[in-house]
């Protein structure tokens, strides 16, 4: 009997830990989504035309540029780190349709990432001519934008359809850069 017992409060720890909220999984599997707005646009290539700085002296205040190869590093790792927590979301019928779409959104945009902009990046760092950073960036844009944009409404779609099950209010906003 205490075994049975045992046995059942593990389970249902499992159970519990393994199934979330309706919003809790709309913010892994929607929002999250967010993080990759600018994919193949404006947005992104602006990030790395404009490197940020850090701080290498409190003292003097010195900054220094961080390494757009850097950038993209830490975008790859917030990506992977998003796309690992909805890996681990239960799949059911209810969310089975908005998990798939935000799974295909990551796994179009993380090889990108992980190539292309890597690739980018390097360019920039190593003071490559601007023509050949703005062809770079060009191919970038013409061979991922439009599909990155479907997958990335199909995702919102699902995700919309979810919420209006669930009671979750959601703000419609438009993925396409106002600087276009």
């Amino acid at each position: 009997m205490k075994q049975n017992f045992i046995a059942l409060v593990i389970t249902c720890l499992t159970l519990f830990s393994c199934s979330g909220t309706p919003q809790e999984y709309f913010a892994q599997a929607v929002l999250n989504c967010n993080l990759l707005y600018g994919f193949a646009g404006y947005e992104l290539k602006r990030d790395l035309a404009i490197p940020s700085e850090r701080l290498v002296d409190e003292k003097t205040m010195k900054m220094v540029p961080v390494l757009r190869v850097q950038v993209v590093k830490e975008k790859v790792a917030t990506v992977e780190a998003n796309f690992a927590k909805l890996k681990n979301l239960t799949v059911t019928d209810d969310t089975k349709e908005m998990l798939a779409a935000a799974t295909a959104l990551y796994e179009y945009v993380l090889p990108v990432y992980k190539t292309e902009y890597k690739q980018l990046a390097a360019l920039y760092d190593n003071g490559a001519a601007p023509e050949k950073i703005a062809a770079t960036e060009k191919m970038i844009t013409d061979k991922y934008e439009a599909a990155f944009l479907e997958l990335y409404n199909a995702a919102g779609k699902a995700g919309k359809a979810y919420a209006a099950r669930h009671d979750i209010k959601v703000v419609d906003v438009n993925p396409l850069p106002t600087g276009k």
